[in-house]
């Protein structure tokens, strides 16, 4: 679930899946009652926030030129950043390829810099909206495990 939660945080990684697939692994294992319910509780709540999350940025980003040339951009920037300076340099590598993006459209360094941080405003909403969601399953498991 550890490795769910901090794969949120890293463009790529089905963060969300890994610590469902941890519940459904533990919920096998334990066969309680109390496993079934967090199990059918946290699937559904993930998903309330798959949708919520696909939905949040449509809303944020109409009339900020994000293009599909720009996701090209983060994305190939993304797995430079991955390989050049390992898992980490994902992060960095996604918002470089933003900025050069969006200083190919603009021209300038301060657009380009003022356009990044229009889109990170709302890709980090909608990674905000995940971790949320992902930390009340671990916390509802934790709970469980400690207390039930």
């Amino acid at each position: 679930m550890l490795l769910g939660v901090a794969g949120v945080m890293v463009p790529g990684v089905p963060g969300t899946l890994l610590v469902w697939a941890a519940l459904l692994w533990w919920s096998l294992h334990e066969k309680t009652g109390l496993a079934w319910v967090l199990l059918v509780s946290a699937t559904g709540l993930l998903l309330v926030v798959q949708v919520v999350k696909w939905q949040l940025p449509v809303r944020r980003l109409r009339g900020t030129g994000v293009t599909r040339r720009m996701a090209v951009y983060a994305g190939v920037g993304a797995v430079l950043g991955f390989f050049l300076l390992p898992v980490v340099g994902a992060v960095p590598g996604f918002v470089g390829g933003i900025y050069l993006c969006e200083r190919v459209r603009l021209g300038g360094h301060g657009e380009a810099v003022a356009g990044t941080r229009v889109v990170m405003r709302a890709v980090g909403t909608s990674v905000l909206v995940e971790l949320f969601g992902c930390l009340v399953v671990v916390g509802a498991w934790l709970g469980a495990v400690l207390w039930g």
